[in-house]
């Protein structure tokens, strides 16, 4: 059973930074495709960021390029989510999620496994 458990999440200032880890078990993660999502209140689900597990080729929601920097350690089968320069739009419940193969997909629904999902709240 593939699980996802995020952490790393927390209350920061406008221009601050948080890294949000997301650890994964279950199974071997090669092929595997893995993204972070957010959900703010009163909004859908938003892509932010993917990345390939095996080829570590990234993929950016345009409001994030340049902030926010996905990662993998193989080693320790996590994802990271750097993110610098926070602003408060980016308040939201931040969720690691996973799909196998295929391609770096936007939509929330090609995604087969989900973490419970960690807030990040940004204050002004």
């Amino acid at each position: 059973q593939v699980q996802l458990v995020e952490s790393g999440g927390g209350l920061v200032q406008t221009g601050g930074s948080l890294r949000l880890s997301c650890a994964a078990s279950g199974r071997t993660f090669s092929y595997y495709y893995m993204a972070w999502f957010r959900l703010a209140p009163g909004m859908q689900r938003e892509f932010v960021a993917a990345i390939s597990w095996t080829s570590g080729n990234t993929y950016y929601a345009d409001s994030v390029k340049g902030r926010f920097t996905i990662s993998r350690d193989n080693a320790k089968n996590t994802v990271y989510l750097q993110m610098n320069n926070l602003k408060p739009e980016d308040t939201a419940v931040y969720y690691c999620a996973a799909k196998y193969a295929g391609y770096a997909d936007k939509r929330d629904s090609a995604y087969d496994y989900w973490g419970q999902g960690t807030q990040v709240t940004v204050s002004s």
